[in-house]
């Protein structure tokens, strides 16, 4: 088996193929298997870094990374998933690991903001991410925002 190969790209820098796995993975997560129909292409992927890792042809994991003052006043993380047929191997950690470093290194930032699902809590509070106390239902998903600073 071939290892995972990171990748960071603008949308610019994105091929068509890159482009396809990309929005295929992410329907098949958020849509599909959540069972949640909603505008997949937000227009933000235009203003996002985007961050897969890809093992064997297919996206393990995905992220976009966002500079302060795009989604939030903080910079931010967003769509994180792993691919189902990945989960389990420590992909999502890489991922984030990853993505922090992005930040604090491109952006000068530790200050990142996300909007978590909530039975992910645990999960990003291993990041440094802390609750802002402010929950809601996304798409009927509850949701918690959360900080790193």
């Amino acid at each position: 088996m071939n290892a995972a190969v990171w990748r960071i790209k603008s949308f610019d820098e994105l091929s068509a193929t890159e482009l396809y796995k990309i929005l295929q993975v992410r329907i098949n997560v958020f849509v599909v298997e959540q069972n949640c129909p909603y505008p997949e292409t937000d227009g933000y992927d235009e203003k996002a870094l985007h961050l897969w890792a890809e093992k064997n042809g297919e996206i393990a994991a995905y992220c976009r990374v966002f500079a302060p003052g795009i989604k939030y006043d903080f910079a931010s993380i967003g769509r994180v998933l792993t691919n189902q047929k990945f989960r389990g191997q420590n992909f999502g950690k890489g991922l984030m690991k990853i993505a922090v470093d992005i930040i604090e290194t491109k952006f000068g930032t530790a200050k990142i903001q996300i909007s978590a699902q909530d039975y992910l809590l645990n999960f990003y509070e291993e990041f440094g991410f802390q609750s802002t106390g402010n929950s809601y239902l996304e798409d009927d998903i509850p949701h918690t925002e959360m900080l790193r600073s």
